[in-house]
């Protein structure tokens, strides 16, 4: 398991949540489809308002038409993410199926099913990182998302690499840094 920024809690967590960081330097090696598919699957089971999981995933393996689609709606400063093996974007739908009516809870939904995602992924010795520098409009258009539909975020996945720059290096040595636990809590 990847544990090169292991977060140093102030209680004590699960060691998944612990070695999950968000690294910007990935390695060329292929992500195999079954843990594509595993990836896919911890989302499956996140929990949702009425179980309606409002969530969909745009998955581009590099080297596919569609990979080149989603670096194509990248910031530029999230240009390092061209090189992760596979970029997904997450969709959420805003509105349920079983009555018709606005989801207020979409995106939250949507967070967790990709949070078990990113989980399933460190367990599998996979990096990640969740980006919100893309452009939504250009998602809306390239995949024709109906009404309804929004774009939530863009996420990197692949294998641990070498920086390869100064600026990387930096950026993926910086400790980690979090509020303090009691900032967390309303007062």
């Amino acid at each position: 398991m990847i544990n090169s920024k292991k977060a140093e809690s102030d209680y004590p967590i699960s060691n998944i949540i612990a070695n999950r960081w968000s690294p910007v330097s990935f390695s060329a090696q292929a992500v195999e489809q079954e843990k594509i598919n595993s990836l896919i699957e911890a989302a499956r089971w996140a929990p949702s308002a009425f179980n309606e999981q409002p969530w969909q995933y745009i998955v581009g393996i590099k080297g596919d038409e569609t990979h080149q689609k989603l670096v194509d709606t990248l910031a530029e400063g999230n240009d390092w993410a061209k090189d992760a093996p596979v970029l997904m974007c997450s969709v959420a739908k805003s509105f349920f199926d079983h009555k018709h009516k606005p989801n207020r809870h979409y995106m939250h939904d949507t967070g967790m099913a990709t949070m078990n995602l990113v989980l399933q992924a460190t367990e599998l010795d996979l990096i990640t990182h969740q980006m919100a520098g893309f452009d939504l409009e250009m998602i809306k258009k390239t995949f024709n998302l109906d009404e309804g539909f929004e774009p939530a975020s863009m996420i990197a996945i692949g294998y641990a690499g070498d920086p390869k720059s100064d600026d990387m290096k930096t950026r993926d040595e910086a400790p980690r840094q979090r509020k303090n636990h009691s900032d967390l809590i309303w007062k």
